[in-house]
C-alpha cells in the first residue's frame, strides 16, 4: 500500500496545496489502486483539516453591527 504521511499541523495554505496535489496525481493515467485509495485517505483528512481551520476562523469572525442610536455592537458572525 501506498505510504501516506501522517497529519501533521498544517496551515490552511499547505493543506490545500497538498490537496491540490492530489487530486493531479489521482488524474494522472497508469495510477494503482493501492497508491489511488492511500492518495484518497490522504485526501480525505486534508480535507477535514482544512474544514476544522475554517470552522475555527468562522467562529473567530464577528460582525459589526449599528444600532438605531448610531452606536456600533460586536456580534457573533452567523451564515444564516
Amino acid at each position: 500500500m501506498a505510504t501516506v504521511k501522517k497529519v501533521k499541523k498544517q496551515t490552511y495554505e499547505e493543506a490545500i496545496s497538498e490537496l491540490e496535489a492530489i487530486v493531479s496525481k489521482l488524474e494522472q493515467e497508469g495510477i494503482t489502486l493501492d497508491e489511488s485509495l492511500g492518495l484518497f485517505t490522504r485526501g480525505v483528512e486534508l480535507s477535514a483539516v482544512c474544514n476544522s481551520i475554517l470552522d475555527e476562523i468562522e467562529s473567530r469572525i464577528v460582525k459589526l453591527v449599528e444600532n438605531a442610536d448610531g452606536s456600533v455592537k460586536e456580534e457573533a458572525f452567523d451564515e444564516g
